[in-house]
């Protein structure tokens, strides 16, 4: 997988867990391995300026996602094709005032906006409450299964 961290915020942040998580949601996700994810992470004035030309909202939002070629979930049988997947672009400080209300670290929010960003790339909404309940249980099985994972390897 080619997945590239490019910290642009001011705030410092573990490049590599964000790196490790969207391999292991992309490889549970049965997305071919040469597929193409860029994570971004950008201070408020840019998300503010790309929530705005991009969603036409005003002010910063906490994670925004750009999809290319539509790529969608695989199976373990037949697996997406290769191909890039997109851009997730995370806003550090909006997820910091986040992160306290939900009374976790910055970092536990950042996992899990990556993944939620993700699964938009990867044709996953919530606009309707199934939808919601799908794509929410997709994220945290994730997020459970990567901390498993991230603690044994």
């Amino acid at each position: 997988m080619s997945i590239e961290v490019n910290n642009e915020s001011a705030i410092p942040v573990d490049e590599a867990a964000l790196q490790r998580l969207a391999g292991y949601a992309l490889d549970i996700m049965h997305v071919h391995p040469d597929a193409e994810l860029a994570i971004v992470l950008v201070d408020e004035a840019a998300m503010e300026q790309l929530h705005v030309q991009w969603m036409d909202e005003p002010g910063p939002t906490d994670v925004l996602s750009f999809p290319m070629d539509e790529l969608r979930p695989g199976t373990e049988d037949d697996p997406a094709p290769a191909g890039l997947l997109g851009d997730v672009v995370l806003c550090p400080q909006v997820a910091q005032a986040q992160a306290e209300t939900a009374g976790h670290s910055l970092m536990e929010e950042l996992l899990l906006l990556t993944t939620h960003g993700m699964l938009h790339l990867l044709g996953f909404d919530h606009a309707e409450p199934a939808e919601e309940r799908e794509m929410f249980g997709i994220q945290r099985d994730i997020l459970i299964g990567f901390s498993r994972y991230d603690r044994q390897h």
